[in-house]
C-alpha cells in the first residue's frame, strides 16, 4: 500500500512532474500477473502430487522459492488458489460441452464430441481434476465451491438427455440407464488422469479414439 499522508517524507511533486512518485506501469502489472499464473501453476502440480487437503500454503511457498508470507501478496488462502484452478476448468470444460450440443448433431456424434472434449482436458486440467477425484466432498462442505455441485448436475444433464435422445432414436440400447451410463463413462474418462502420461504411445486425442471404438463397437468382433 501507498502511503497518503503529507508527512511520509517524500519530495512534493513540482508543476512539471518533479519528484512525484513513481506509478506502476502496464508492464508491473503484467509481471504481477504472470507471477501470479506462475503460483497457481506450481499449487496445481502439488495438489495433484499430494492433495489438496495434505498440501499447505508453505509448501506452495517453498516450491516458489518465496516466503509463506509473501504468497499472501497474491491469495488469501490455498482455498483461493483451488478455487481458481476448479472454476477456470469448469467454465472451460462447459463452455465446449455447450458448444457440442448447440451444433445439433445426432446423438452418437454429439456423444464421441462430449468424450474427445472430456478426454482433452487430462493433460492441461490434470490437477484440477485429480482435486475433483480426491477431495469432491470436502469442497462440497464449503459454501464458496458451491458452483461444483450446480456446474456437475449441468453436465450431467447434457450427457444424460442426449442418451435419451438416442435411445428414442434407435441409435442407443433401450436397456441401458441413462445417469447410469453416464457416470461410468465420466468415472472411466476421469480415472484415466491417473495413468495417462503425455507423450506415451497416444495422446489424449488418440485416447479418446480408442475409447469411443470401444465403447461403440465393443470389443467382440462383429
Amino acid at each position: 500500500m501507498t502511503s497518503t499522508s503529507t508527512n511520509s517524507g517524500r519530495p512534493k511533486a513540482s508543476a512539471t512532474g518533479e519528484g512525484a512518485p513513481r506509478r506502476r506501469g502496464r508492464g508491473s502489472t503484467a509481471l504481477a500477473s504472470e507471477r501470479r499464473e506462475h503460483l497457481v501453476k506450481l499449487a496445481a502440480d502439488l495438489f495433484a502430487e499430494k492433495g489438496f487437503q495434505a498440501t499447505t500454503v508453505r509448501d506452495i511457498a517453498k516450491e516458489a522459492g518465496i516466503l509463506s508470507g509473501s504468497l499472501y501478496h497474491h491469495f488469501d488462502s490455498k482455498e483461493s488458489i483451488v478455487d481458481e484452478i476448479l472454476s477456470g476448468f469448469f467454465e472451460e470444460i462447459m463452455s465446449a460441452y455447450r458448444g457440442v450440443i448447440e451444433r445439433g448433431e445426432d446423438p452418437r456424434a454429439t456423444i464421441a464430441g462430449l468424450v474427445r472434449i472430456a478426454f482433452g482436458t487430462l493433460e492441461p486440467h490434470r490437477a484440477a481434476i485429480t482435486v475433483m477425484q480426491n477431495d469432491w466432498s470436502y469442497l462440497q462442505s464449503m459454501p464458496r465451491f458451491g458452483y461444483l455441485t450446480k456446474s456437475e448436475d449441468e453436465v450431467e444433464k447434457m450427457w444424460v438427455d442426449t442418451i435419451k435422445a438416442g435411445q428414442d432414436d434407435g441409435l442407443f440400447r433401450a436397456d441401458i440407464d441413462p445417469k447410469l451410463t453416464y457416470r461410468m463413462i465420466r468415472d472411466t474418462v476421469w480415472v484415466a488422469v491417473r495413468w495417462f502420461k503425455p507423450g506415451g504411445r497416444l495422446n489424449a486425442q488418440g485416447l479418446a479414439e480408442h475409447y469411443l471404438k470401444v465403447m461403440f463397437d465393443g470389443i467382440n468382433t462383429h
